[in-house]
């Protein structure tokens, strides 16, 4: 992300680099962190349900976007790091209460570890050696 202030990671851009039209629908999966197929498909099937509508945003989108830029990112894990944010509510809950399951289940072995009679034969030895 550039430091200057004039680039931020956090914005709607548009990315004709790697969409096929102007790079709305590639800026809004970027963006949102989805797939851009799937964005695609969506544009497409409101396009043919709201077709003046959604053509006129996706117009409006693509003359009134910014480009994305080519220097967006410092380094890749700058990127990686803005996409993983971006991602649904959902994912991002799960991956929180995955790692506090992984944390309780470490605690619970120290724990077991700790009141066990192996821990004081441990420390008997331990106290041997020195």
């Amino acid at each position: 992300m550039r430091r200057d202030g004039n680039w931020r990671a956090q914005r709607f851009y548009r990315d004709p680099r790697h969409g096929k039209l102007m790079g709305v629908c590639a800026g809004l999966a970027d963006y949102f962190g989805w797939n851009v197929t799937l964005v695609r498909g969506l544009a497409i099937v409101a396009l043919l349900w709201f077709n003046v509508v959604t053509l006129a945003a996706y117009l409006v989108l693509g003359f009134v976007l910014p480009t994305k830029p080519e220097a967006l990112y410092d380094w890749d894990a700058d990127e990686e790091y803005w996409r993983s944010v971006r991602r649904s509510a959902g994912d991002t809950f799960r991956d929180v209460r995955h790692r506090f399951r992984e944390l309780d289940m470490k605690l619970q072995h120290m724990e077991g570890y700790v009141t066990s009679s192996r821990y004081d034969l441990d420390r008997q030895f331990r106290d041997l050696e020195s």
